[in-house]
């Protein structure tokens, strides 16, 4: 007979009968024995764990430096460049945070200068300079610096407080005498301020329900150009509309023109402290572009300044209708045409309430008399490219009578060229077939 069959251990182990105590059987069984594999499995996923915030950080810094080293070794700059953002390689930084709001601030400077943006000299022509003077309201109260507005809003403070405690005979609660003097020291920082970090107490005004009492408290009159675009983008970006609105129109409107005024040009942070204000373009709108309209002593300069940092920003075609026909239905002094046209060329599909609104806009100039600049007859011509088969057969005949009235010698031949040559609204032919 032959012999019982074994099981060996593969690794030299005794040999245990298939027959025996399962209790033996399972520890020489090499299925059960643990691997090496697990040892392994940890280091993959420690391996895969983010980099912590610190590191990462220092790795970005790193590598910009090497990039920054080899374009300055193959002559290579940067400042045409998009650029890209960076790969996070850990968890997200607060946002708001000083070195993002400084990485920004850098951004915006490389470029405004890569494209040009900063006015130094802007040429004017005097012909139109003084066209544009006939339009301009001539018992238009003079304008008031922004020194002259602060004075006055804190005249109108205390006068306030004074009739409440008059009434009611109950001391209204005032800031405390360190709070006063916490702000004033804020004011002296920023009439000194180039460039860095804010101090915390001007960060957290528009948190305030009393921020534009406290700002006052600091003399914006006395900001530097700099101080001016930094508060700009922080009530930009914390302040809704309304209150925004009030920045603009009461703080930063006085400064450019105050600065356009003295030295005949905008200083680059003011004019990208324009730009920033087009974060919010309700209160842009409101609180910048409609009073300059409105003021009637709005001169080209600043029209073409205020203009040209709407045509190099996107906005919102419903903000822009809104604007285009605020501005078309009120009294025309000159700088309207400026803005309407830059407007227009924004190629805006606009609905016919503001198609209607800029036809009789032009049509008012029928029985003018007056000689209008070539700046009106610009916008004309900009419309009738634009919008020419949005128009009715009738406001085009209209506009036909227009053009006898005022007439360009190189201009008004190419409005109506235009107009003839184009559908209408309600009319699939163009007027010339007739």
């Amino acid at each position: 007979m032959g012999k019982a069959k074994k099981n060996r251990n593969r690794r030299g182990g005794d040999p245990v009968t298939s027959i025996g105590p399962l209790a033996d059987q399972i520890e020489y069984d090499d299925s059960v024995r643990v691997s090496q594999r697990k040892k392994e499995r940890r280091k993959t996923e420690q391996d895969d764990a983010f980099v912590d915030e610190k590191l990462s950080r220092k790795i970005l810094e790193q590598a910009r430096i090497q990039q920054d080293e080899l374009e300055l070794e193959h002559g290579v700059s940067r400042l045409g460049a998009t650029k890209k953002p960076a790969p996070s390689l850990g968890p997200a930084r607060n946002e708001g945070s000083d070195d993002d709001e400084e990485e920004e601030e850098e951004d915006d400077q490389e470029l405004a200068h890569s494209q040009g943006q900063f006015f130094d000299e802007i040429e004017v022509d005097e012909k139109d300079e003084e066209a544009l003077r006939q339009f301009m309201t001539q018992d238009a109260p003079t304008r008031r610096t922004l020194a002259d507005i602060i004075m006055e809003k804190l005249t109108e403070k205390k006068t306030e407080i004074a009739s409440q405690m008059s009434e009611s005979g109950v001391p209204t609660p005032q800031h405390d005498d360190r709070v006063i003097q916490v702000y004033k020291g804020v004011g002296q920082i920023l009439s000194r301020y180039r460039s860095g970090k804010l101090p915390k107490a001007f960060k957290i005004l528009p948190a305030l329900k009393t921020w534009e009492q406290l700002l006052y408290v600091t003399e914006p009159d006395k900001w530097s150009a700099a101080a001016m675009y930094q508060a700009t983008r922080l009530f930009a970006s914390n302040l809704n509309a309304k209150m925004a609105q009030r920045f603009y129109n009461l703080i930063l409107l006085p400064r450019i023109q105050d600065d356009i005024a003295e030295f005949k040009r905008l200083n680059f942070h003011l004019y990208m402290a324009l730009k920033k204000a087009l974060f919010k373009p309700a209160a842009f709108f409101k609180g910048i572009l409609i009073p300059l309209c409105e003021s009637g002593t709005c001169t080209l300069r600043e029209a073409v300044i205020v203009g040209s940092v709407l045509a190099k920003t996107t906005i919102p075609v419903l903000h822009s209708a809104a604007a285009m026909l605020k501005v078309a239905e009120m009294d025309y002094s000159g700088v309207n045409s400026i803005f309407l046209r830059i407007l227009i060329d924004k190629k805006y599909a606009l609905p016919f309430r503001v198609i209607d609104a800029l036809v009789y806009h032009f049509l008012r100039f029928v029985q003018d008399k007056r000689n209008l600049p070539v700046l009106w007859h610009q916008a004309l011509l900009a419309f009738a490219q634009r919008y020419k088969e949005d128009i009715s057969s009738e406001q085009k005949e209209a506009l036909m009578e227009l053009l006898r009235a005022h007439i360009h010698p190189t201009i008004t031949p190419e409005v109506r060229r235009e107009l003839l040559n184009s559908k209408s609204r309600d009319c699939e032919e163009p007027m010339g077939t007739d």
